[in-house]
């Protein structure tokens, strides 16, 4: 293609792809299939490599960051970032409404929008082209955060419509409920510690210095204040109904209110539904709409006047703490659990709540039998935040933590600096065993999704498994018909569980099906401790394969990408444990996957992340030949049919078990040519 083609098609494709990820992510209005999204974006990809000169400022591509940011620059904002006045009270409210007719008279309209708990932003566009985003800072100044902004992909890099030439927009940056829960799973997935909330964790993302680690936190946008020179209207209501016209993520949960008794009306409603959305509120903003009577309100030195948030208090109820119990993590960490009279609270029953570590008991005071404060939050998990002592008997006693294993009975360690007790005997504590086996087959590992936690106590209760090679020496004689009995409850009579033949095929195709997986998976299903899916991929990808990293010393390690002195020390300490090699020997035995493959030179991502079997004799292609192909366009050819497989490419005499298990489990079928179209 000549460079002038190229500039035009890269021109066209920023703008239809900007356009479509608009359609999906803010408006949640797809038009085009992901494959068809996919093939534009590679297509865009490959013409701003081969003529970098084009790529445009508001180019999709930015959205899966890269870009490295050592030191935050300091930006003085143009416009002060002040923040609102608070209130827990009605009476004050009425009393903020009355300052504001004494001031302006009574024609005049409120705007009120819920109060996200996230981290303000500030964004500017000049010509409609996102140039900067900053923090709040200090209200004055803040850190200039834009390559990291840039991956929100509901924030528009370009504009469309009728918008000003320059102006700023301010919003909150969040974490929805349901990407701050899946963070949390797979961080305990890693053995790491858990985010205590999404404001926590969204503040430390935007602030990360690699914006490609940014890019894969699932955080949002809402966008709710504009200001500027040359706006559309001279109020705020509709100001912000012009932006959702440019292309803003502007949130629905607003309204116009005439008096505060509506504004009331907003604010109690809210407080019975915020529970049903996608991400916490603390609370309702309340500004006056009209630009003119803003000013002429005016502000203090830190807060406007023509503005207040109403915050609502935090859900708190009030139950009785029955017992404490003691879980070890695969780890060895011991989380310490309140068991709750089952109380109600936003929504849900509450039966228990974490106490996370002794220092946290003791900080409570909290005993056996106390009456005790139960709050959700923004934590999402319930946790204790006080003690009635108006209720506490005169027979309490301060809880002793436990000095040894509940499951096991070994002496506990607590190391300097750690909040943690931890079990030492990691060969011989149970739920530590379990726990590293179901690691070990979890989806992001080793993906034998054949077996399950349950799946793996029947197995260990019955003496078959004692570490993740023995999964590996399972048979069909020794697996058929074993056994686990579910105690009898006063509902349910006595119960057996057993494999039966299907279970028993499932299970060890799993676990044959597990040798393909490449080594970087491998090296996380380990679990080594802190050595998550990231670090897993670095130090594979570095090292190339196990000898290389078990040789290597703690000076290297440490100069490697990301890996800090913690990481290194824990990958020491695993490769100096004569059990964990003896391991590793046998998995390599089985044909566990230990280096990185000869990785084919991609010259497509368009087929990326699709697996695909071949049946049959082709035209074009040896058998080989084919699987070369599928693995340099970004596919894994695979043996054979699954529900996981994308792609049944058919050739001559095709095998019939084949073709019918496809089309019984729905999966496409084409052809020779087919697959050529698709790869282009």
């Amino acid at each position: 293609m000549d460079k002038r083609k190229a500039k035009h098609r890269i021109r066209e494709l920023t703008d239809i792809i900007n356009e479509h990820n608009y359609r999906y992510y803010v408006l949640s209005k797809p038009v085009i299939s992901d494959y068809d999204f996919d093939m534009l974006l590679e297509e865009l990809e490959k013409l701003e490599k081969d003529f970098p000169e084009f790529a445009l400022p508001d180019s999709p591509t930015q959205r899966v960051g890269g870009e490295i940011t050592k030191e935050f620059k300091q930006v003085q904002h143009k416009y002060p970032m002040l923040s609102l006045s608070n209130t827990y009270s009605e009476e004050e409210l009425n009393e903020f409404d009355n300052r504001v007719k004494k001031a302006i008279g009574n024609d005049f309209d409120y705007v009120c929008e819920l109060k996200y708990d996230g981290v303000s932003i500030s964004l500017t566009y000049i010509n409609g082209l996102l140039v900067r985003a900053v923090t709040r800072g200090n209200g004055f100044q803040g850190d200039d955060v834009t390559a990291n902004i840039k991956t929100i992909k509901t924030i528009p890099l370009k504009l469309k419509g009728d918008y000003p030439q320059e102006f700023e927009i301010r919003g909150e940056i969040f974490m929805p409920k349901d990407g701050f829960k899946k963070l949390n799973e797979l961080r305990a997935e890693n053995g790491e510690d858990l985010f205590a909330n999404p404001r926590n964790v969204t503040a430390g993302s935007i602030k990360m210095q690699d914006s490609a680690e940014v890019a894969k936190r699932p955080l949002d946008c809402y966008l709710y204040f504009l200001s500027g020179d040359n706006l559309p209207f001279g109020n705020h209501y509709k100001n912000l109904l012009k932006a959702k016209e440019w292309g803003f993520n502007v949130p629905r949960y607003i309204a116009k209110c005439r008096n505060i008794e509506e504004v009331f009306e907003f604010i109690h409603n809210w407080e019975k539904e915020r529970d049903q959305l996608p991400l916490e509120i603390d609370g309702v903003v309340i500004k006056v709409n009209d630009y003119e009577q803003q000013l002429e309100l005016g502000n203090t030195a830190k807060s406007p006047r023509w503005a207040i948030a109403y915050k609502y208090k935090a859900e708190r109820v009030s139950t009785r703490l029955n017992s404490i119990s003691y879980q070890v993590g695969r780890t060895g960490a011991i989380t310490p659990v309140a068991n709750l009279e089952p109380v109600q609270l936003a929504g849900t029953t509450v039966k228990r709540a974490s106490l996370h570590n002794a220092d946290i008991i003791e900080a409570l005071d909290v005993r056996i039998g106390d009456m005790v404060y139960v709050e959700k939050g923004g934590e999402i998990i319930p946790k204790i935040v006080g003690v009635d002592l108006s209720q506490r008997t005169e027979k309490s006693e301060r809880i002793i933590y436990i000095k040894n294993c509940p499951e096991c009975g070994t002496p506990l360690v607590r190391k300097e600096g750690e909040a943690n007790h931890y079990c030492p005997n990691e060969d011989g504590c149970p739920p530590q065993i379990k726990g590293r086996i179901e690691h070990f087959i979890s989806r992001n590992a080793m993906n034998i999704d054949s077996l399950g936690e349950g799946k793996i106590e029947m197995l260990y209760s019955n003496g078959l498994i004692k570490d993740v090679a023995d999964l590996y020496d399972l048979t069909y004689d020794n697996l058929l018909g074993i056994e686990k009995v579910i105690e009898a409850t006063q509902d349910k009579k006595e119960k057996k569980l057993s494999f039966k033949e299907k279970t028993v095929n499932n299970i060890l195709k799993g676990i044959q099906d597990s040798g393909e997986t490449p080594f970087d998976k491998v090296l996380y299903a380990l679990g080594i401790r802190y050595v998550g899916q990231t670090v897993a991929k670095k130090l594979a990808n570095h090292y190339k394969n196990i000898d290389t990293l078990q040789k290597v010393s703690f000076e290297e390690l440490i100069l490697v990408d990301e890996i800090g002195e913690k990481i290194a020390e824990s990958v020491m300490k695993y490769f100096n444990n004569e059990k964990n090699i003896r391991i590793i020997d046998r998995l390599r035995e089985k044909g566990i996957q230990f280096e990185m493959k000869e990785i084919h030179e991609l010259k497509s991502s368009k087929l990326e992340g699709k697996t695909i079997i071949v049946s049959g004799k082709l035209e074009n292609f040896t058998r080989e030949e084919i699987k070369k192909v599928i693995q340099e366009h970004g596919g894994k050819p695979v043996s054979s049919v699954s529900g996981k497989t994308d792609f049944l490419l058919a050739g001559e005499n095709i095998g019939p078990n084949k073709l019918t298990k496809a089309k019984k489990l729905g999966i496409p079928v084409i052809s020779e040519e087919d697959f050529l179209i698709m790869i282009g």
